[in-house]
């Protein structure tokens, strides 16, 4: 296992260095413009007063904009989970299937190495590989904090990026689920990323409408803790993200050893992919 968590590590390092270096200098950028926002604050909460409803619910608190927590909230968190789940969704769906679409993964089952040893290493190095990238976006946010008045512990600044860590785990380990019952790789990073897109809707018109809160408890973004989070992580709720993540992964290595490995490309819209799941039918 050690073996294929290392040379997944190595396959992530592009993905690692692009997406943290990307989020650093966003960071560099959104804390550096900070000092003039907050010279401005008067002007700002009477140009927030005249912002309508369905654009803040998206948002979040607008009426904090100036202060340090709810400057980043809104200028940075509020939207990352959309923008770091694209990394998760395709890094998540290609796991196993794109090795298995590109002809490589049963060439790799040929070696003497179980299936849990396979899908235990890709995981972990997933994990990692997501931690790697919110550490180096916790860099380009907490170092140019030195020269800036947007002054927050460092240690606070973990504080939503451990909620986003959460979400992204939870949505690349449904992509690995769907990975396993979806015909291909492309279809289940589509279907995972629809399923994201359709959170981040729900939570934020549920702010809207009333009717649609019952649903907005079944969204996982519901539970995405930005300003709050600087307050006090939420730890029933980052508890249930990571325990539904951890389902998802259960299930995903389940489905994974009792399935036929293809030889290469797509799968098929056959009502025997179900009986391929069942003892017995294993390659």
């Amino acid at each position: 296992m050690a073996t294929v968590f290392r040379y997944t590590l190595r396959r992530f390092r592009g993905q690692i260095l692009g997406w943290g270096i990307a989020l650093a200098l966003l960071g560099l950028l959104i804390v550096s413009v900070y000092d003039s926002i907050a010279a401005q604050q008067e002007q700002l909460e009477e140009l927030i007063d005249i912002y309508p409803a369905e654009f803040t619910a998206f948002l979040g608190d607008m009426s904090t904009f100036a202060t340090p927590e709810g400057f980043l909230s809104l200028e940075f968190f509020s939207y990352m989970p959309l923008i770091l789940g694209i990394f998760a969704v395709l890094a998540g769906s290609g796991l196993l299937a794109g090795d298995e679409e590109q002809g490589t993964l049963d060439l790799i089952m040929a070696h003497p190495i179980s299936r849990t040893a396979l899908f235990s290493g890709r995981l972990l190095a997933f994990v990692l590989a997501t931690v790697a990238i919110l550490a180096i976006a916790w860099l380009g946010l907490v170092l140019p904090m030195n020269w800036s008045l947007l002054e927050i512990g460092w240690g606070k600044i973990w504080l939503p990026l451990l909620s986003l860590l959460a979400e992204l785990l939870l949505f690349g380990t449904l992509a690995l689920l769907l990975s396993m019952l979806l015909p291909s790789r492309r279809l289940a990073s589509m279907t995972a990323g629809l399923l994201l897109v359709a959170s981040f809707f729900i939570t934020g018109l549920a702010q809207l409408n009333q009717d649609l809160e019952p649903f907005a408890k079944l969204s996982p973004l519901n539970y995405y803790q930005t300003q709050e989070a600087f307050q006090g992580l939420n730890g029933a709720w980052f508890a249930g993200l990571l325990g539904a993540a951890v389902v998802f992964a259960v299930l995903a290595w389940w489905c994974f050893q009792r399935r036929d490995i293809r030889v290469g490309g797509e799968g098929g819209w056959r009502l025997s992919w179900l009986a391929r799941l069942l003892p017995g039918r294993r390659q």
